[in-house]
Formats: structure tokens, C-alpha cells, sequence
């Protein structure tokens, strides 16, 4: 590894990083450049990573990476087909060898860029901060208390939404993070090293030390197999996921909570109430059974504990640290006497030699003796320890096998966050009482916080299974009982049967059911989450129905929970999932119905949780659609509840992608419709976005911080509902681009096999990063094909055609109409079609045109290349009208900020900056797909591949981790997915 002087004297090196503040050690500066800042993170790190290379391979390999990489520079900056053409000669001319190191390299390349622009946007956050710039609406909530003060709400109406306001994100396993943990963990230490250049001000020393472990750091993730050779189990996802509650959230929340109390004191306001948590955290990972075999009770069980193990380890370290800070002597005299009887316990147990000897077992660090009364807080919070302990001892008893649950009634050990919180709470009310208010208020504040937050589990475990397989069960038990076929019965039918039997006390569920081996796993899972919310109290969140299209779907679920020993009182909340076209227009009614029963009403208590799906509604019907249909289903959805007195959560099953519902957070929150958020806000998130928003501190506390201050802007101040006739427009645009998407992708004969040849679909599954098939049955259909494999393929070609297609025509029709103008005064006045707009801009800016057409020159049978110029023309067009109606020159040109900068010109010089890496990536896929699928075919003899071997030592280490005694199919095999992982990396999505 090259030695942090030795790159100092590197004349490659110092030539790239010329003028790099990083080197002068001058640090954080009060004028912040956000260009500037992520130039000289590229140029730094492209100078280090570029060392490296040079270090481990050679030069001969060093140039033929330098000569690529300024075709691929030059061809970006003509857009010109010849210089096209040079790139893909060059590649051509490079061995197979050399090929796989440099996907590999770029690859590299553009996750070290991802962590630049990471640390960039982190950096601005901070100055923005420090200097108290406006960030524009919803961005902190310190600014969005400000506004709305402005707007003339009142402070008290603020805090009281405020303090009533409950923010929940679901973290969900969707197989959408390409990178390995391993990787993660080496751009988190480089990530923290950029920060400390970028934010102090070094001695020659400590900036020398910092490029070395960065140094160590980059070429660790060079050395390290970025290709995962299995799939996850779902348990290995939950551990990935319960990660970042142990890397920031833990730590970040309560630190969070304080700002938010800074900025309401500062308005002469109370704090946040101790017993009000404003963020909540859930999980879909060893929950979420849809269409995906791996999940079952027994891994929903595995989360479960695994959580609460994770949640029993940072208790145990936080009350470890309480200890200590809490030495002082004075207490109210209720505390005393509660710490003089667990003394006096303590003393009683002394002479127990096996007591004794089990103290010592546990090697307490601190305070592992019988503790004297002066030391109040110290004693009672040595129980707290105790029963930590033996709750961790008790949870991996239960992973482990050696027992089945946790005994809720061992008063040994926690089950319940009351049970912890109490102790705290009495700590807490004891300091207030003697005058300690500022020792409260520290540490142990931010405990109670957590514990308010994260309860024993961090993360409350949310199940989801498909509307069929609860029909199913339904239909196994009524044939059983002698009823006939459930599934045979119309829906009128269904909820009558299904209402009397809530209704009625009869067991309906036979000891005897002789069913399928599936429906024994619906019955199963239900008895699990019985047996769980009885055990574990506060594990689990909703019972999520996807494909929901009736109301006996839901009717089927509370049954089917009462049934398999579901206490009433502990019976899962139950979130039927719209995520079909027709099903989101026709939902509301289905409402309507299931709050018209009796019964039903009662037992939600004026609370229904309802769940709208971004991913499968624009598979369904085209991205322009099925936003109309998710905007009109919200608002349709919340009148339903409030004709009935009852209080809708909206759950947003949003991705990463524009195509399912992606883009940035604040701005979609501020695009819903008004009135329908109220405060109440549920949201996935999503595979690369969980890193991306949680894998550092400070974007760690700009999440939270920018989830709440839209939410309480978007509650306070609703943003623009539209005119009628921008209605009728909308509806238009849904018709003719919906039938025009539907006709392509679900009406022509030729489209599945464009598709399966013009994209990598058929091969994503060996990328192995998720747990879950990419299909939910296995026929070769787009219907068939879950939405994110569908997004990823068009993500990789870089043809983005699920975003797009339909869209022109569309918007062509409205402008024949004489719409036009009507339209741009709705980009310029209504938030929801502004942001539709500029996301999908976005997306047609990612698009390259030379690539698409590369992929189908070269992978696409002759006979469909019409078809697919017929496409690429409808591409041409949209990006003809988008232009038209945001009245931009060009793609993302400026969009002047109040201080004469764009965002626009920011994003568009980063989409540059990657795409000098990407194209090349493309390329090698397209050949590596090409040959891959010759393998497959059989037109590759097997003389060939045996005579076929690798000659250079360090490519050679590097396919012989692929495991197959064939050297031809490996290289070919292990490029492919390289290429994958670093197109994601460098589109910042896979689906």
C-alpha cells in the first residue's frame, strides 16, 4: 500500500489534486463552495484510488485505465457518435483480463464518488447550519417553525403539532443495495476521513495520517470481493438493517429530539414532551412473506429476537454509562426509600457464595459490588443493569434454541418498555425533585428518549403476505367446515360470513384442518404473530395485504389474527396495500364499505392505516398515471375517513427509483395533496436508500430533521390544491398516457422479448442482493416481474423507459387541445406536477441515447431493431415536450436560486462527473452479456472454455473467487455483474 508520504511525492498524485485545500490542512473555510467541495473530494480520491492501482497491478494496466477514461471524458463532452465509437474500440482491444480489473476499478471509482458528494452534501447541511441559511421550505425544522410563524400560524398550534406529530420509516430488505456490508464499511471509514480533512485543521502529522487510512481504506475495498457469492437470508438483511440503529440512529435521535427542543424554546416554547416520541422506526426485514418463500414464522420469530437482542445490547451499554454519570447523593425521599430496600436486598444475598461467584461471572466494568446508600441513583440502576443482562442472556437462550420465548411473567428480565422506562422516569422525577434539572436533562433525558422511541425491539417488525394466500386459508377452512368454496363465493358473500363470525364467539379455525403446505404457513405465521404480541409486547407493527382490491380482503385478515389465538386487545392494525391502477381509483370504496360495518368501526377505534403503492401502480399504467391515481386515491381516501370520524395513516410504499415512487423526500412530502397527511406519516425506506439517508451522522440528522419539518409544514401550511380544470387536464394526460404505456408494454407482441434481450432482466438474479425471486410466479411476463427488477433493467441500459413511455403522447394531445399554457402555469404554481415534472426531467437527463441504441445494435435480433428506434423516437419527444412545458433550453439548465446559483446546475454536473465512469460500464455489459448468453446457448464449445485461462496473476486471484473450475465463465460471468453493481453505484439506484 503506497504510504501516505510516498503519495505526497507522487507526481500523478500531486498533479491531480493541485490546489486541494485538503493539502494545505486550512479545513473547514466560511464560504462554502458545494462544487468546489465535491471537485476536490473526486480529485483526491481518484488520485488515491488511481495510486493504488498503479501500486497493485502495474503501470501498463494504469494506462490503459487513464486512456479509457479520457475516450469515455472526450465522448462526454462532443456527444459525437465517432468519439462514441473510439470508446468502444478501445474496450474492445483490451483483454478479458483487463477488462473484468477495470469494471472492477470504475466500479470502485464511482462508489468513491458517491461517498464525495455524500460528504459534500453532509458539509452543506453543516455550513448551512452554522450560518442559519434559509434552505428552503421543509428543509430543517427550525426553518419550518420560522415560516409558519411568518404565515401567521400560531406558536401554539405549532407545538401542539408538533409534539402530536408521529413520523414512521420503514426500513424494507427490497433487493435494491448492490453493495456488499463489507464494501459499506470500508466507505464509511473513507467517508469519516473525508469529513475530518473537510472540517478541522490538521498538523502536517494528522493530515498525513488521515490520507493513510483513507489510503488503507480504498484499497481494502479494492482487495475485497465486491461480488456476493450467495444470496442473503432474510435474518442477514434484518442484521444489515439493525446496523444503522447501531452506527447513528441510536446515538442520533435523542441529539435530534434537542434541536428540535432548541428551536422551540427559542420561540418561547416548552420542549418536546417527555413522553411524546415525534420519529418511529419499522421494519419490513424477516416480515415481508410476499411472494417471497424464505420469510416464514420461523424467521419473523428470528427478526423479532434479533432486534431485541440488538436493542438489549445498547441498553445495557447506555445504563453502563448512566451509572457513572450518575454519582450524585441527593435524591427525593421516595427514592431513597426505594433504593434502601434494593440495597438492603443486595446486602441480604452477600454470604450467597453462588451469587457472588455469577457477579463476578459478569464482569461488570464498573460498580460490580454491593453499592453504598450514598450512591442513590448508582443502586437502582444496578437492577436496571441486572435485568439488562439477563434479558440479553434470556433473548440468545431463545435464539439459540435452548428455549422457546420469553417469559413475559419473569420479573428478572424486561419485556416491556414500561418496565424499563419506569426506573428512569423515578430517576428522572428524583433529580427534578432535589433541583438537579440539568443533570436530568442530560444523559439520562436522552435514554428515555430512546427508550420512548425504540422500545426493547428498535424497530416494531411489520408482516406482509399477498390478498391470495389469505383467500386461500379461507377457502381451506370453509370446504373443511362444509361451507363450499371461499374462493368460489362473490364478495357480498364473503363479508357477510366473514362479519357474522367476527361477530359471533365460535371458534372457527379447526385443530384438524387438513390444507396445503402454504396455507399451513399463512395459519402458521398467524399464530406466531399471536404468540409474539403476547410475548414480546411492541414487536410487531401492521399486517400489511398486498394486491388488496376488496373489503373481505381485510375482513379476512382480523379474522384470520382473532382466530390463530390473537388477543382482541393485541390484534395487529391491519393496512390494505392499493398498488394496482384499479385498485387505487376504486379503494376509496372499499373504505367506505369496510368502515360501513359495525363492527369493523368499532374495533379500529377511528384509526385505519391505509398503504398506496408507487412501485406496482407505475408497472401497471406508466409513471404519469399512476401518479394522478395515487394523488386522486390519497385524497378520495382521506374524505371516506372523515365521513366516518375515522383518522387515516397514509403509508407511502415509495422506492428509490423515480419509477417507483422515488426522489427527494421533502419534495414528495410537500406534493401530496392537503390534507391527507395531517401530521401522521408512514414511509419505506428502501435498500440503497436506508445508506444513503442513515450511513453517516449528518445526513442521519438531515433526514430526521427534513421528514419532520415537512411533515409539520405540510400539516400547518398545505401546499396548492388544484384548480378544476387542471383536474380535467391531469385526467386527460392519465387516459392517453396510460393507454399508449399499456399498449406498448402489455399489447405488443414484441415488446418481452425487446425487453429480455435490450436489458440484463434475465440475468439480475445472479447479482445476489436480496433474498427474495425476482418474480412472484415464474412466467415470462412483464405482469409476472416484480417492479424493481423492471426498473433495475431499464436503470441499466440507461433507457428509463418505465418513467417515461407514454408521456409524450400525452402531453401532445393537451397541446393540440390548446393546453399549453395551461400546463405551464401548473409546472409553475402546483407543487404536485411541478415536482412529477422535474423528477422525470431528471430521469431523461440519466438517459443516453448512444448507450440504449449500443445495447440493441449489439444484443437485439435484427428483425426488432424497428421496434426499438420506434422507442427511442418517443424518447426524443418526450424530452421534446418536458422542454416545451418547463420551458428550459435544454435539460436541468438553471433554475436561478435566491443567491443566483441552481440546484440544477449542481445535479447536472454530477450526472457529468459519473457518467465519464458509466459509459464504459455499459459497454463491457453489453459484451459481457453477449458472450454470456452465447455460454448459455450452447454456441461456446467446451474445448474453448477448457483451453481458456487467465495469464495475469492479480485477475487470475481475482476469478478464482468465483468457485467454478471455469476460467472463461467466470471472467465473463463476474464482469457482467460487476458492471451491474457499478452502473447502480453510479445511477445511485438499482430499483
Amino acid at each position: 500500500m503506497p504510504t501516505a508520504m510516498n503519495l505526497l511525492k507522487d507526481a500523478k498524485f500531486k498533479e491531480l489534486v493541485a490546489d486541494s485545500h485538503y493539502l494545505s490542512g486550512s479545513g473547514e473555510t466560511h464560504d462554502f463552495d458545494h462544487h468546489e467541495v465535491l471537485q476536490e473530494s473526486e480529485d483526491l480520491m481518484r488520485a488515491l484510488f488511481f495510486s493504488i492501482v498503479r501500486e497493485t497491478t502495474g503501470t501498463e494496466f494504469d494506462d490503459s485505465l487513464e486512456a479509457v477514461y479520457a475516450l469515455s471524458e472526450q465522448f462526454h463532452k462532443s456527444n459525437d457518435p465517432a468519439d462514441f465509437a473510439a470508446l468502444t474500440t478501445k474496450l474492445g482491444s483490451l483483454s478479458d483480463e483487463e477488462t473484468v480489473m477495470l469494471a472492477s476499478a470504475f466500479s470502485n471509482v464511482l462508489n468513491l464518488h458517491n461517498v464525495s458528494e455524500h460528504v459534500a452534501a453532509a458539509m452543506e447541511e453543516r455550513h448551512a447550519r452554522l450560518d442559519d441559511i434559509p434552505r428552503g421550505p421543509a428543509k430543517t425544522t427550525n426553518g419550518a417553525i420560522k415560516g409558519l410563524i411568518a404565515n401567521g400560524v400560531s406558536k401554539e398550534t405549532i407545538y401542539e403539532a408538533l409534539a402530536e406529530q408521529e413520523v414512521d420509516l420503514v426500513f424494507t430488505a427490497h433487493p435494491t443495495q448492490a453493495l456488499r456490508r463489507s464494501m459499506l464499511k470500508n466507505f464509511a471509514r473513507i467517508r469519516q476521513c473525508l469529513l475530518d480533512l473537510q472540517a478541522r485543521r490538521l498538523s502536517g502529522y494528522e493530515r498525513a495520517e488521515i490520507l493513510a487510512s483513507m489510503s488503507s481504506a480504498i484499497q481494502a475495498a479494492w482487495r475485497t470481493d465486491e461480488i456476493r457469492r450467495n444470496p442473503p437470508k432474510p435474518q442477514d438483511e434484518m442484521r444489515a438493517g439493525l446496523s444503522y440503529f447501531n452506527d447513528t440512529l441510536f446515538e442520533g435521535l435523542p441529539k435530534f429530539v434537542r434541536r428540535i427542543d432548541t428551536a422551540l424554546i427559542n420561540q418561547g416554547l416548552p420542549r418536546i414532551p417527555l413522553d411524546k416520541s415525534i420519529m418511529k422506526f419499522s421494519s419490513w426485514m424477516g416480515g415481508d412473506r410476499d411472494g417471497n418463500p424464505n420469510v416464514d414464522s420461523h424467521c419473523t420469530k428470528d427478526a423479532v429476537y434479533l432486534a431485541r437482542s440488538k436493542a438489549a445490547d445498547l441498553y445495557f451499554d447506555a445504563i453502563q454509562n448512566l451509572i457513572f454519570s450518575l454519582s450524585m447523593w441527593r435524591c427525593s425521599e421516595s427514592f431513597k426509600a426505594r433504593a434502601a430496600a434494593r440495597h438492603a436486598f443486595v446486602l441480604s444475598q452477600q454470604d450467597d457464595g453462588a451469587l457472588y461467584a455469577e457477579r463476578k461471572r459478569r464482569n461488570y466494568v464498573d460498580f460490580w459490588h454491593a453499592l453504598p446508600l450514598s450512591q442513590p441513583y448508582r443502586v437502582v440502576l444496578s437492577e436496571v443493569r441486572d435485568r439488562l443482562y439477563n434479558t440479553k442472556e434470556a433473548i440468545k437462550d431463545v435464539i439459540a434454541g435452548r428455549v422457546d420465548a420469553l417469559n413475559p411473567d419473569d420479573a428478572s428480565i424486561f419485556t416491556s418498555k414500561e418496565q424499563l422506562l419506569e426506573p428512569l422516569l423515578a430517576c428522572y422525577n428524583s433529580l427534578i425533585d432535589v433541583g438537579d434539572k440539568s443533570v436530568a436533562d442530560g444523559y439520562l433525558l436522552d435514554l428515555i428518549r430512546q427508550v420512548n422511541c425504540f422500545g426493547l425491539s428498535l424497530v416494531r417488525l411489520d408482516i406482509r403476505q399477498e390478498s391470495d394466500r389469505h383467500a386461500d386459508a379461507m377457502d381451506a377452512i370453509t370446504k373443511h367446515i362444509g361451507l363450499g368454496s371461499y374462493n368460489e363465493w362473490d364478495e357480498e358473500k364473503k363479508c357477510a360470513f366473514l362479519v357474522a363470525e367476527l361477530e359471533g364467539k365460535r371458534p372457527l379455525v379447526p385443530r384438524d384442518l387438513e390444507c396445503t403446505a402454504e396455507v399451513q404457513e399463512v395459519i402458521d405465521t398467524f399464530h406466531m404473530a399471536g404468540h409474539l404480541q403476547r410475548v414480546c409486547p411492541g414487536s410487531l407493527g401492521t399486517y400489511v395485504i398486498s394486491m388488496a382490491t376488496v373489503a373481505s380482503d381485510v375482513l379476512a385478515v382480523v379474522l384470520l389474527q382473532r382466530e390463530c389465538g390473537g388477543h382482541e386487545d393485541r390484534l395487529l392494525r391491519v393496512a390494505p396495500l392499493f398498488e394496482r391502477l384499479d385498485d387505487l381509483r376504486d379503494g376509496p370504496a372499499q373504505l367506505r364499505r369496510l368502515f360501513s360495518v359495525p363492527w369493523y368501526h368499532k374495533h379500529i377505534d377511528g384509526f385505519q392505516e391505509v398503504m398506496i403503492g408507487y412501485s406496482d401502480s407505475g408497472k401497471d399504467a406508466g409513471r404519469m398515471a399512476a401518479a394522478w391515481a395515487l394523488y386522486e386515491g390519497q385524497e378520495n381516501a382521506t374524505h371516506v375517513g372523515n365521513e366516518f370520524g375515522v383518522k387515516l395513516t397514509l403509508f407511502h410504499g415509495r422506492g428509490g427509483t423515480v419509477g417507483r415512487g422515488g426522489g427527494p423526500s421533502h419534495l414528495a412530502i410537500m406534493s401530496q395533496p392537503p390534507a391527507t397527511i395531517n401530521g401522521r406519516l408512514r414511509v419505506t425506506v428502501q435498500g440503497e436508500v436506508i445508506e444513503q439517508n442513515f450511513g453517516e451522522h449528518e445526513n442521519c440528522f438531515h433526514t430526521l430533521d427534513l421528514y419532520t419539518a415537512a411533515t409539520l409544514e405540510h400539516s400547518l401550511k398545505p401546499p396548492t390544491s388544484p384548480q378544476t380544470e387542471w383536474r380535467d387536464v391531469m385526467n386527460v394526460m392519465s387516459e392517453e398516457s396510460c393507454e399508449k404505456y399499456r399498449k406498448v408494454v402489455f399489447e405488443t407482441p414484441e415488446f418481452i422479448r425487446y425487453f429480455a434481450q435490450a436489458t440484463p432482466a434475465q440475468e439480475l438474479g445472479s447479482l445476489n442482493i436480496g433474498s427474495r425471486p425476482a418474480k412472484r410466479k415464474a412466467n415470462p411476463t412483464v405482469t409476472a416481474l416484480r417492479a424493481i427488477p423492471w426498473i433495475f433493467a431499464w436503470t441499466q441500459s440507461r433507457f428509463h423507459l418505465p418513467v417515461w413511455l407514454g408521456m409524450a403522447e400525452g402531453f401532445q394531445k393537451l397541446k393540440d387541445d390548446g393546453k399549453l399554457p395551461m400546463l405551464r402555469a401548473m409546472y409553475k404554481d402546483w407543487p404536485f406536477f411541478r415536482v412529477t415534472m422535474d423528477l422525470i426531467e431528471m430521469v431523461l437527463a440519466k438517459a443516453d441515447f448512444n448507450v440504449a441504441e449500443y445495447y440493441e445494435k449489439v444484443l437485439v435480433e435484427p428483425g426488432l431493431h424497428a421496434f426499438g428506434a420506434t422507442l427511442r423516437q418517443q424518447l426524443v419527444n418526450t424530452v421534446k415536450i418536458v422542454l416545451e412545458i418547463t420551458e428550459h433550453p435544454d435539460l436541468l439548465t438553471p433554475q436561478s436560486d435566491s443567491k443566483g446559483q441552481s440546484s440544477s446546475t449542481f445535479l447536472a454536473e454530477k450526472l457529468s462527473m459519473r457518467s465519464t465512469y458509466i459509459t464504459p460500464l455499459n459497454i463491457i455489459q453489453v459484451e459481457n452479456l453477449k458472450r454470456l448468453r452465447a455460454i448459455e446457448s450452447g454456441e461456446v464449445s467446451e474445448e474453448f472454455m477448457a483451453k481458456y485461462a487467465p495469464s495475469m496473476p492479480w485477475s487470475k486471484e481475482m476469478l478464482s473467487l468465483h468457485g467454478k473450475n471455469n476460467w472463461y465463465h467466470a471472467t465473463v460471468s463476474d464482469t457482467l455483474i460487476i458492471t451491474m453493481k457499478g452502473i447502480a453505484a453510479g445511477m445511485q439506484n438499482t430499483g
